[in-house]
């Protein structure tokens, strides 16, 4: 595996692999390596013959309160295991490389990023999209794969690559959870045994929706109470949003369906801000 931190480097590479007709599958990272991240490495490798992994902590998408200071790093760590994965290339540019001095210029997605994790991070998404555009266009990629569990995000660069005609394929993989059922996330590492055992919360909360669906309660208004009643019963939760919208649009749903999601940002501990979602029936994913 090399490691290339010069986008111009990076930029070479990508061309020599495009003239041997090589196709890049890209997964963006901001690092810390988990099985989540690691399944994503090997969805891309079953797409493509050249695997480059970014690991970049982006400044332009955490808030003036939220963790970009302190968000878990491992770099010797991340090398070794993505080196385990067969990764071709690990893209692990500077900050002061890839939003030189001056920089200025940025891509702002509309209406879809007005709710959910959008309302409570003004700006997040704006900062999400303008990164991602740079490393599809540094990294040259043909596709790249994304986890469902950050739903929003993956919407966010579906509705990008439609709109700019961006030629690039957009791979959701499935959420990787523990086998307790917490989806895995690099901030799990902020949470101590208690909080640990009250982040389950959110994966059983998902349960719950769906029992209560099966049992016939179809009216998301009601079956928003009940998840948010069952989350609050544990010590140290507060809901940013628990949320039931349609897969394909995220606006909100008001009867479940086929096509109805339910989506969770909850903290825990009022520090550690924990997201998760999952279909309500029928289905694993949108798909």
């Amino acid at each position: 595996m090399q490691v290339i931190g010069s986008p111009v480097e990076m930029t070479t590479w990508t061309k020599q692999q495009a003239a041997r007709k090589k196709k890049i599958a890209l997964v963006p990272t901001m690092g810390f390596f988990h099985e989540g991240h690691l399944s994503l490495m090997r969805m891309a490798r079953a797409h493509a013959g050249r695997v480059v992994v970014s690991l970049f902590v982006n400044p332009i998408q955490f808030g003036p309160d939220e963790d970009l200071s302190t968000y878990p790093r491992d770099f010797d760590r991340d090398c070794g295991l993505a080196e385990k994965e067969g990764v071709d290339i690990l893209f692990a540019p500077a900050a002061k490389d890839m939003f030189p001095e001056g920089f200025q210029t940025s891509i702002s997605i509309g209406k879809i990023t007005g709710h959910l994790c959008g309302a409570q991070r003004p700006g997040h998404f704006d900062g999400v999209a303008t990164v991602v555009t740079k490393l599809f266009h540094i990294t040259g990629a043909d596709c790249a794969i994304f986890g469902e569990k950050d739903y929003q995000q993956l919407a966010v660069i579906r509705r990008m690559v439609a709109d700019l005609n961006m030629d690039i394929e957009i791979i959701g993989h499935p959420i990787v959870r523990e086998n307790d059922g917490l989806a895995m996330s690099s901030r799990n590492t902020y949470l101590d045994a208690t909080g640990r055992e009250t982040a389950l919360c959110l994966s059983r909360a998902i349960a719950l929706a769906r029992s209560k669906a099966a049992e016939g309660i179809t009216d998301t208004a009601r079956l928003a109470v009940l998840v948010s009643e069952f989350i609050l019963s544990f010590p140290g939760t507060a809901i940013d949003y628990a949320s039931f919208v349609d897969c394909r649009t995220l606006e909100p749903a008001a009867q479940v369906d086929s096509n109805t999601l339910l989506v969770l940002a909850v903290k825990i501990n009022n520090r550690v801000r924990l997201i998760d979602n999952g279909m309500v029936i029928g289905r694993s994913s949108c798909g």
